[in-house]
């Protein structure tokens, strides 16, 4: 987290003798224990790190247990991304006397990832450049409420939503999980297998198991089908 991060609201900022508590959830323990060192010195920062989760089922189970004020969400997750994370906890988030709020928080700036976690009911959208004092900022300012976004990603919100009409919404990408999507998009783009789980962290075997999922969720052939799909749907 190197780059001053922006809000898309103003405000105060958080007092004096604040608190929020807070629930990591990311699939990178290296990057939980960073975030942890940069915001959980409580006495310091206000924030204090009560739980965190590698997955899906983790996280709604830790989520459901400790009832953090804000939750920092990565997009990508094993279990079906952030998106299926906030649709399990969406009786918390609507909950009128102690909601729990999502602030997504992820390595990816696509505008379908940031769109997604949105309509999914996340607060706002940083990106994982972000500095420590931005990031206990958001979450304080999540905490009561505001939107929240890294520079640009405002844009992508701004667009899906300024008609009056609601974003059309695309069923056959609906059925992707966030980590098949981010695969097809390498795909389209070109990547070699071995390319691609290098850059995700995966293995090869593994984004055959996604590309796979992929081709038979689209019901699609091949990865030269799966290209123009995703070029006809400006994924690329």
């Amino acid at each position: 987290m190197t780059e001053q991060g922006a809000q898309a609201t103003e405000g105060q900022g958080h007092g004096p003798g604040r608190q929020v508590r807070v629930v990591l959830v990311d699939d990178h323990r290296m990057f939980r224990t960073g975030v942890q060192a940069e915001i959980g010195q409580t006495a310091v920062t206000g924030v204090e790190v009560v739980g965190e989760a590698a997955d899906v089922d983790q996280a709604v189970t830790v989520i459901t247990a400790t009832r953090p004020e804000v939750v920092l969400l990565d997009v990508h997750l094993p279990g079906g991304g952030g998106v299926e994370v906030l649709r399990r906890c969406a009786p918390l988030m609507s909950d009128a006397e102690r909601p729990v709020r999502f602030l997504a928080l992820s390595v990816s700036d696509a505008a379908e990832d940031v769109i997604g976690v949105i309509r999914g009911g996340a607060r706002g959208y940083v990106t994982k450049t972000i500095t420590g004092a931005d990031l206990i900022d958001s979450v304080f300012r999540v905490q009561d409420g505001d939107a929240v976004f890294s520079p640009r990603l405002a844009g992508f919100v701004l667009d899906a939503f300024a008609s009056t009409d609601a974003p059309p919404v695309d069923e056959d990408m609906d059925r992707l999980t966030q980590r098949e999507r981010e695969v097809l998009r390498l795909i389209a783009r070109g990547y070699a297998y071995k390319e691609i789980a290098k850059q995700l962290f995966i293995s090869v075997k593994t984004v055959e198991s996604h590309v796979s999922a992929v081709l038979r969720k689209l019901q699609l052939s091949n990865r030269h089908e799966l290209t123009r799909w995703a070029t006809a749907r400006r994924l690329v």
